[in-house]
């Protein structure tokens, strides 16, 4: 059955050198024919090729825009349709005028992510790799990047892929058993299940150790940085920022909102916020600025707690580094340009596991060290070489605990003299569950929920 020619800009709106407008479908180069002037026919032209000319309005004869047309034909494409990519100067009336033009043929606009929904539906990519597309798009570090390129190129299928064909030799095994009874051994078939089941759960005992890696590199660390007022909080997120994003001053409360900066180090995103400083006040806005510091410091994944080298320890904070244990945390002390009057000894008792970094935000000294603890602390030291497969994703991670608990419980079952239909159940299950990974097992809604959450034009 012929799908519909879909249309979409796939460059961001604004001003640019150039914007590209994607058109895939069984119908996208005659349609696109009809408002192409060149001397060369875009039904005619090779694939792959990039045709130069003109948009015109079929209406009025009118030249709309000075183009270049690339044709790509099925199946060597993105879509494994027909696909034509309209590249026009990149301002937003220049992108409306020719979506418009197209809009007025047999196209429609096309949903979110429905380019890459038909890559997947055709059988180009499969779900994972899919997955890995948009979040190619929202990288926010070079190492994340990577990772997702190596989950779109299919590293994390083919591991998947592995496990299932595992334990489909399992579940063959078993249909033999349960069918010809006669030339099997229960005790044989039970020692095979557990050995099979064994390699797959330590296969993805090794794949889980990597989702929590995984997922800091995909989303970042929510890092909060708090203190009390006038501890150099906001001097600390421009020196890691290195830009003057939260405005300094000797004047206790001004920071009264929780500011948020998006860096990189080692590798490693972080979600910075410099969070107001947490003390009684009268003033309401300032308050307010309090009470969010507060949920910023419950959701934050790593607290970078700061003091000051020139003042003792006060009772709040002491009663502060008591509160946060059993959390990520590095406690900063800032100002080591000015005259001690911190007992470091206490601090070092009251820290305890906590590691302890000391710095002069102001002269940037110190940065470093601290870049150094945030990487030992969630990558010992190091994010592992470009060879490892990463899970980073919400959805995989989930399943692959679901997959495990199936054929841990194969595993129980035959230990516990269960009969072989009722183990072939949980074995069955967990294939179906690391083929939702992948999109071999997964119902259509969820198809439609995943690229619902895709940019328009990808």
């Amino acid at each position: 059955m012929m799908t519909e020619t879909i249309a979409a800009i796939s460059t961001p709106l604004g001003e640019g050198g150039i914007a590209v407008i994607r058109v895939s479908g069984e119908t996208a180069v005659q349609e696109v024919e009809r408002i192409f002037q060149s001397k060369t026919k875009l039904t005619e032209a090779a694939s792959h090729t990039v045709n130069y000319g003109y948009i015109v309005d079929p209406d009025t004869n009118e030249q709309i825009e000075e183009v270049l047309v690339t044709v790509m034909l099925a199946p060597r494409s993105y879509t494994m349709e027909n696909v034509v990519e309209i590249n026009v100067h990149g301002g937003v009336v220049s992108m409306r005028r020719v979506m418009e033009l197209l809009l007025k043929l047999d196209i429609r606009v096309a949903e979110p992510g429905e380019f890459t929904k038909r890559a997947f539906l055709n059988g180009r990519i499969d779900l994972s790799q899919a997955e890995a597309v948009m979040d190619l798009i929202r990288s926010k570090s070079d190492r994340a990047f990577d990772v997702a390129m190596k989950q779109a190129q299919g590293q994390l299928s083919k591991r998947i892929k592995d496990l299932r064909y595992t334990l489909v030799e399992t579940l063959a095994h078993i249909e033999v058993n349960i069918d010809y009874p006669e030339h099997d051994v229960d005790e044989l078939t039970s020692n095979f299940i557990q050995d099979k089941c064994g390699q797959v759960m330590a296969e993805i005992d090794k794949l889980l150790k990597t989702a929590s890696e995984g997922k800091i590199l995909r989303e970042g660390i929510m890092t909060a940085i708090v203190g009390r007022p006038n501890v150099g909080k906001s001097s600390l997120l421009n020196a890691l920022a290195q830009d003057n994003k939260a405005i300094v001053t000797d004047i206790p409360g001004t920071t009264r909102d929780v500011i948020e900066e998006m860096i990189t180090i080692n590798g490693i995103p972080l979600r910075l916020l410099d969070t107001a400083g947490i003390r009684e006040t009268n003033d309401v806005v300032e308050r307010i600025g309090v009470e969010r510091s507060r949920t910023a410091l419950q959701d934050a994944d790593l607290v970078l707690f700061v003091v000051n080298y020139n003042e003792p320890l006060q009772a709040d904070e002491r009663e502060w580094l008591q509160q946060i244990e059993g959390r990520q945390v590095i406690i900063i002390v800032n100002k080591m340009d000015l005259p001690n009057e911190l007992d470091e000894q206490e601090l070092a008792a009251l820290a305890g596991r906590f590691p302890i970094v000391k710095m002069s935000a102001m002269l940037q000294d110190g940065i470093d060290a601290l870049e150094s603890a945030i990487s030992e602390l969630f990558f010992s030291g190091k994010v592992e070489s470009n060879d490892a497969t990463y899970v980073s994703n919400v959805r995989h991670i989930g399943l692959l605990h679901k997959a495990r608990r199936s054929l841990q419980d194969a595993v129980e079952a035959s230990q516990a003299g269960i009969p072989i239909d009722i183990m072939q159940i949980d074995v069955r299950t967990g294939w179906e569950l690391l083929g939702e990974i992948v999109g071999d097992s997964v119902g259509e809604s969820l198809i439609d929920q995943i690229f619902s959450q895709f940019c328009l034009g990808k």
